[in-house]
Parts: C-alpha cells; structure tokens; sequence
C-alpha cells in the first residue's frame, strides 16, 4: 500500500531527528553495542587568502584580496559554519536540548586571526541558538573562545620555545634522507625557482607556492593561472606538499615534541571522563588550529596519510563506552567534504580499548615537556 505522502514526510522527520542517536549507540568494529561519552575535535581554519606571495606571482596586487593577506574569507566563514552545522547533527547525543552550557564544550584556538574567526564561525553553526536562548532579533550567540600568545603555546601553534625541538628539526634538514629527497627533486626546484623568482630549496618552499596556486586557481578564486604552472600543479606539488607536512614529526622525538602535548591532553580528558572526574564534565572539547596542526596530530598517532589537509579538514577522536563500562577510541578524519572515514593506529583495532590506545602510543606521550625540550 503506498504511503501517504504527509506519513512519509514523518517518517523522514524522524529519521533526521534520530541521526544523533544513531552514532550515541551502535555496533562497532567489533561487534559490540557501544555508546558515544566524549569527544576531541580538531579542525583547520577555512578558506583564507595567501599568506604571502611568490616574486613572480601574478595576483600580488591587493586588489585582488579585499580582506587582507592571511585572512579568512566569505567562503571560509561559510565553510566553517556549515562545519558546526555537521558537527551539530553529528553530536547531538552528546549536546543535551541543543543548548550551549560552559560546563559542556571548551574551544581553544590558536592566537591567530583566521583561527579566532574558525571558531567563532563553527560555534555559530554548532550552537546555533533556540527560542529560550534568542537575546535579540541575531540568531547568534557569543560561545567563549579561549587562546595564548604563540609564544606561551604548548598545546597548538608550538610557539613556546623548546630548544630540543629546534635541535631535531634542524638534525633532520641535515639528514642524508633528506639530501637524498633533495637531490632527485633538484630540477623540479629549479624549474620553480626560474618562474617563481622564489629560491625554491627544499619541499617546505614548495607549499607557498602549491597554495598560492590553489586559493588563485578557478576551484577557488577563478583566476587564471600561469601556464608554466600547470605542468606542476596540482598532482606534483601536492605530493611533494604532503611530504613537507610529514617531516615535522617524521622522528619519534619530533612527535613527541611537537604532537604529543595535544595528543596527551586528549587522552587525559578521556581517562578523566572515564573515571568521573573530568571537572567540569564535559563532553566536547575543540581545538580550532591549522593545516600543521592537524597533520602533527595525525602522523604523531601513526595514521597520517602524506597529503596537505585542505581548508576545514578535521579530526574526532571519540569516546565510547560499552554496556559492561569499558571505553573505546576511535579516531575518525573528515577530508574537507567529504563524510569522515575511521582510522586505526597501529597495533590495535579501529575501536581500540582506551588504555591500549594509551599504552600503544606511549612512545609519542611526552612525560614532562618541559624537562624534555632541554638540551643536554
């Protein structure tokens, strides 16, 4: 018997309405009915404009970016809203009537201003407000976004000073790895150097040039790009990009450094959770920061496939807890648009039992981050 169509626009209703509940409780990898506690989300900012160009860049004059270099544009807001928007029906199991409390969600964002301005426009989208929470005809809420200065951070930007950091990163632009990537590379930089006027060295130059490309090509801006450009972009300057993005944290003293603060922190918000003692309780806790960011917590985990995570890509590391009070951790990406796919770190399973996430990643946990980041 054919429905009638005001039934079937109920049953839709309902189907949407219960999306949030379908990922509070289902049946993981293993088999087992689990329930979603908590979750860590880390996402990059939104579209921006360049940073800085190239000498030979064909779009240096600042007419062409209205909003300023470095700065988030109508689209990257948009992107970031429509990010909360996802973010929102993703987790409503873990946001009771919708509503925005301090004691549910703490967003930390680096102190920069598209980073300030993601979080701002991801909260408007994650938090958009109910009638009992309207304060005026702006359906718009101020969510609290807390940050420190680069040079106090530990946590995002890395801007605190660790002089065994800078001691590693340098030992590894001196490895014989990367002498030899350099080398087999030679002629791609030179062909760069040549129509960038940029001194193109190393695969960390490449990026302003990869980026420039990208946020001036016609899948972003419309503009045209130079001719000599399309022999090297997108695929080859995009793969050399995700190798850039790997070698901050390519040793286990990199990651350690440089991914491990974030990486302890959330598993201590885990285990605190776990064991009823995260104050205030909370159930959510975002991190708004980079492309940098986002591939250091990856590769630090052992899951990050080399690639330069695009504008809004972002990171959920969940929560989850059995019927007999064990938890879970699965780790999910979401690729710019696309619908996030389930990554597993090695040496356990995708819905991997909280304590082994802990004691398989360990190695990367930094004990004291301070003492550590001492010289000998």
């Amino acid at each position: 018997m054919k429905i009638p169509s005001f039934m079937a626009l109920i049953f839709l209703l309902f189907l949407i309405c219960n999306i949030g509940h379908a990922l509070s409780l289902y049946r993981d990898s293993s088999g087992n009915d689990t329930r979603l506690s908590f979750t860590s989300i880390l996402f990059r900012h939104g579209q921006r404009n360049p940073n800085a160009f190239y000498p030979k860049d064909p779009y240096i004059d600042m007419s062409y970016w209205p909003d300023g270099l470095k700065m988030l544009t109508k689209k990257g807001k948009l992107q970031e809203y429509e990010l909360g928007q996802w973010l929102r029906r993703r987790y409503e199991s873990l946001i009771p009537d919708g509503k925005y409390s301090e004691e549910l969600v703490y967003v930390q964002s680096t102190d920069v201003d598209r980073t300030l301005m993601s979080a701002q426009a991801n909260l408007a989208g994650l938090f958009y407000p109910r009638k009992e929470e309207m304060w005026s005809d702006l359906p718009w809420q101020p969510i609290p976004v807390h940050t420190v200065p680069k040079k106090l951070d530990k946590l995002l930007s890395m801007g605190f000073p660790c002089p065994r950091l800078i001691e590693e990163d340098h030992a590894v632009k001196k490895s014989d790895f990367l002498k030899k990537y350099n080398e087999e590379h030679k002629k791609l930089y030179k062909y760069l150097t040549k129509y960038t006027g940029e001194k193109i060295k190393d695969p960390k130059s490449c990026d302003l040039i990869y980026t420039n490309l990208l946020i001036e090509s016609q899948t972003i801006n419309n503009f045209t790009i130079p001719d000599w450009a399309k022999k090297v972009y997108p695929d080859t300057l995009h793969k050399i990009g995700g190798f850039s993005f790997a070698l901050p944290t390519s040793t286990t003293i990199l990651k350690r450094l440089r991914g491990g603060p974030l990486l302890k922190e959330i598993i201590t918000h885990m285990k605190q959770k776990r064991n009823g003692i995260l104050f205030p309780n909370r159930n959510l806790w975002i991190y708004s920061g980079h492309d940098d960011t986002v591939a250091a917590l990856l590769n630090t985990m052992g899951v990050f496939e080399q690639h330069m995570p695009p504008f809004t890509a972002t990171v959920m590391v969940d929560l989850r807890k059995n019927k007999n009070n064990k938890f879970f951790v699965e780790i999910y990406y979401k690729n710019s648009t696309e619908e996030p796919f389930l990554l597993t770190i090695p040496g356990c399973t995708p819905t991997c039992p909280l304590d082994d996430f802990e004691a398989h990643l360990s190695e990367v946990i930094p004990e004291n981050w301070d003492a550590e980041c001492q010289v000998n």
